[in-house]
């Protein structure tokens, strides 16, 4: 969004270029309208270099960044079955390269493994929406399955708590006393 204002003053000197130096030439001098002609190359110019400059930090984040690449130890924690450690460095990687389909997919699993189905339905949705996540729209689908098949083995397992504890009483009631005849006798034959 912030390149928007630039390419329109662009578009806005280009016209301008054309419509006073060829459809118009008499309405600006011919030096100044050479010098405005220049000055708009050499910005022209800059925003070009600068914008060469930023590109791998927009194409590569990671790579581009200061910080290593965790990816690979997230990955390995994911494998060990190390939930918690995944999910940190997951979110560590995304704190460089948010929009990482791979590494987003990879902590929607974590969520789900966890049981935070609500979070894992929010980041699929969020994924689905990333036009760079289309080329993992498969994984994305399966993922959206995983999680689906999840949240119905909850629900089933709390009805099933449910139901049970329906049919059968609470099993904290105390047991029934005893008859008070042989509490007499017991309390006799003690004494």
């Amino acid at each position: 969004m912030a390149s928007l204002p630039l390419a329109i003053a662009f578009c806005l000197a280009l016209n301008s270029f054309f419509v006073f130096g060829w459809l118009y030439p008499n309405w600006i001098s011919g030096g100044l309208f050479w010098m405005a002609t220049l000055v708009g190359v050499t910005v022209w110019g800059f925003y070009v270099v600068r914008g060469l400059r930023e590109l791998p930090e927009l194409i590569h984040p990671r790579k581009a960044s200061e910080e290593p690449d965790r990816f690979g130890e997230a990955h390995a924690a994911y494998l060990r079955g190390d939930w918690e450690a995944a999910e940190k460095l997951l979110t560590s990687v995304l704190a460089i390269e948010p929009r990482d389909p791979p590494a987003l997919l990879m902590l929607c699993a974590v969520y789900r493994k966890l049981d935070q189905l609500d979070h894992a339905t929010v980041l699929i949705n969020e994924i689905s929406r990333l036009e760079v996540a289309d080329p993992w729209w498969v994984e994305v689908e399966t993922e959206r399955k995983r999680i689906r098949r999840a949240m119905a083995a909850e629900a089933e397992s709390k009805d099933r708590t449910k139901s049970d504890a329906r049919e059968n009483p609470a099993n904290d009631e105390a047991a029934p006393p005893e008859d008070a005849a042989d509490m007499t006798e017991d309390r006799a034959t003690a004494a």
